[in-house]
């Protein structure tokens, strides 16, 4: 079963831009302006931008949806280094420096409307990814 995120971004057209080319996200729907999916594997996003109906329309309060929190979709990489200086020079924009902790290292990469994505670098050979049954060797 896939996972489905919704992240509301400031603009439909740049999040589809920057999760397939810079994340190699593939592009599923975009019916209108302010929606579309994309996905990699079993991980499905709906890009939505605030607006008077659906996914985006404000709460029944009145207070508008808006971009940037801190919930994030978290992305194993095979070596964050190079990942990390790529997406520099792409002129990406980070939250913080990259960070080590006990499984693994980490950073904080921001899509263009401040959304996060943690890219995440294990550094255990017990490492078990989401979803891969797999049991961590206890050798």
């Amino acid at each position: 079963m896939a996972a489905c995120v919704r992240y509301i971004v400031d603009n439909v057209t740049a999040a589809i831009d920057f999760y397939r080319d810079q994340l190699g996200f593939k592009l599923e729907m975009h019916p209108a302006p302010p929606f579309a999916e994309i996905s990699r594997g079993d991980l499905h996003i709906y890009l939505t931008q605030p607006s008077s109906f659906g996914g985006g329309a404000p709460m029944p309060t009145g207070e508008a949806q808006k971009a940037g929190g801190w919930n994030r979709i978290h992305l194993v990489v095979e070596n964050l280094d190079a990942e990390v200086s790529r997406l520099k020079a792409a002129g990406n924009r980070f939250r913080n420096d990259m960070v080590q902790g006990t499984g693994g290292k980490q950073i904080l990469l921001q899509d263009p409307s401040g959304n996060l994505i943690e890219l995440f670098e294990p550094n255990r050979a017990a490492y078990r990814a989401p979803g891969s049954g797999a049991k961590p060797d206890r050798h």
